[in-house]
C-alpha cells in the first residue's frame, strides 16, 4: 500500500482518458447540436466508439472488453463518461446504458448468459436496456405491477414499463416483473427479453427537455414468452439485483453530471475570456470570476467524489453504495447550478441554441432525476449514517 490515493490514475487510464478526450473533441462534439437538434439516436458514434472499444470499458475482459476490477475498471469507464458528456450527453448516455443493460448479467447470470449476452455489447453490434420502472412505480420499486408467471419451461409477461432509455434502440432489455405478488419487493424477479419477443411493443417515446439523442419510451407485454433459462439468478431475487446494478450505474449519472459541468465551465472560461464589456474582457468582472472560480471549485469537489467512490465499487468497500449515493447527487447537483451560472455568464448569447450553453443546461436536469431521484439518494445517505 502507497500513500497516493487509491484513485489516482495510472499510465493506462491517463491514455484511455486522452483518446477519449480526442475523440470526443474530433468526431463527438462537432455531432453535438445536430443530434440535438435533430432528437436522433447516434448510430455513427455507437459505431466509432464499438470500433475504438469504448464500450468494451464497461465489459469484463473475459467476455471480450477491457473492465478489471483490479485496475479500478469502474473509474476507467466513468471517466469515458466525464469526457464525452463534456461535449454530448446523449452520446455519453449510450456508453452509461451499456454498463447498466450488462450489469444485471454480471452480478447474477450464469456463465452461459454471460458468454451469450455481454461480448456483442462490448463491440457495439448489440444495445440494451434497463426496464424497472413503471407509469406506477418510478422510486417506489415495490409498486410494480408487471407479472412474470412460470408455464413449463417458459415464463410469460405482462405489463408496462416506462421511462426506458434507449426503447426502440435496444437488442435486448432486462425486465423487472413481479413473480410472487404476495412478496413485494421479495416476489420481484430479473428476465433477460430480446427485443424480437412476440407480443412486446415500444408504445410510446417521449418528447424531452433534453438528451434528445437518447430514446426514452414506454414498453408494453402482452403475454411474451421468454424461456426458462433467461431468469436472472433466482426467483424472487430482482430487486437485490436492482439495487446492486444501480449502486453501482449511479457513478454514471455522476461521471455525466460532472462532464457536463465541466464542459459548460470550459466553454464558458473561454467565452468570458474574448468577450468585452465597458473596455474590458468578461474576467476582470469580480461578478464574472467568482462564477467561473464556483464552478471549478465544485468541478474539481465532484471528481475526488466521483473517482472516489468508483474505485470503492470495484473493492467493494463497506457502504460503497452510499458513497456513489453522494458522489451522484454532488455532481447532478453541481450540474444543474454550473449550468444555470455558465449561461448567466454568456448572457443572451448562452440562451440562444447557436451556443452550447443552453443544450448543456437542459441536458444538466435529468442527472437530477434519472437512477435514483436526489431526494432518494439522500434517504440512501441518510440511513447509512
Amino acid at each position: 500500500m502507497t500513500s497516493i490515493p487509491q484513485y489516482s490514475l495510472t499510465d493506462e487510464q491517463l491514455a484511455i482518458r486522452d483518446m477519449v478526450r480526442q475523440i470526443t473533441e474530433e468526431r463527438i462534439a462537432p455531432r453535438a447540436a445536430e443530434i440535438d437538434a435533430k432528437g436522433e439516436y447516434p448510430h455513427d458514434l455507437r459505431k466509432l466508439l464499438g470500433e475504438q472499444g469504448i464500450y468494451g470499458l464497461a465489459i469484463p475482459e473475459e467476455y471480450g472488453g477491457t473492465h478489471t476490477e483490479e485496475g479500478c475498471g469502474t473509474l476507467t469507464l466513468n471517466i469515458a463518461v466525464e469526457e464525452i458528456s463534456k461535449a454530448c450527453s446523449s452520446t455519453a448516455l449510450t456508453l452509461m446504458v451499456a454498463e447498466l443493460g450488462t450489469l444485471p448479467i454480471r452480478i447474477a447470470g450464469t456463465e452461459e448468459q454471460k458468454q451469450k449476452w455481454l461480448p456483442k455489447v462490448a463491440t457495439g453490434e448489440w444495445s440494451s436496456a434497463f426496464g424497472l420502472s413503471e407509469p406506477e412505480a418510478g422510486s417506489d420499486v415495490a409498486g410494480m405491477l408487471t407479472r412474470a408467471v412460470k408455464d413449463g419451461d417458459e415464463y410469460v409477461i405482462t405489463g408496462s414499463k416506462s421511462w426506458i432509455t434507449n426503447a426502440g434502440i435496444a437488442d435486448y432489455y432486462i425486465i423487472f416483473a413481479v413473480t410472487d405478488k404476495e412478496a413485494k419487493h421479495k416476489g420481484i424477479s430479473a428476465f433477460v427479453m430480446e427485443a424480437d419477443r412476440p407480443g412486446f411493443a415500444v408504445t410510446s417515446l417521449e418528447h424531452k427537455m433534453g438528451i434528445k439523442g437518447s430514446p426514452t419510451g414506454s414498453l408494453s407485454f402482452d403475454e411474451v414468452r421468454i424461456p426458462a433459462e433467461n431468469l436472472l439468478g433466482n426467483e424472487g431475487e430482482g430487486f437485490k439485483i436492482a439495487m446492486q446494478t444501480l449502486d453501482r450505474s449511479r457513478l454514471g449519472v455522476a461521471a455525466q453530471g460532472l462532464g457536463i459541468a465541466q464542459g459548460a465551465l470550459d466553454y464558458a472560461s473561454a467565452y468570458a475570456k474574448e468577450r468585452k464589456a465597458f473596455g474590458k474582457v468578461l474576467t476582470e468582472f469580480q461578478a464574472v470570476s467568482g462564477k467561473l472560480a464556483d464552478a471549478a471549485i465544485g468541478c474539481a469537489a465532484g471528481r475526488e467524489l466521483l473517482y472516489k467512490a468508483a474505485c470503492g465499487v470495484d473493492r467493494q468497500d463497506p457502504g460503497f453504495g452510499a458513497m456513489s449515493s453522494m458522489a451522484k447527487v454532488f455532481c447532478a447537483d453541481h450540474a444543474m447550478k454550473t449550468t444555470v451560472e455558465m449561461v448567466q455568464v454568456l448572457g443572451g448569447s448562452g440562451y440562444v441554441v447557436e451556443y452550447p450553453m443552453e443544450r448543456f443546461m437542459r441536458d444538466a436536469k435529468i442527472t437530477q432525476i434519472y437512477e435514483g431521484a436526489q431526494e432518494i439518494q439522500r434517504v440512501v445517505i441518510a440511513r447509512s449514517l
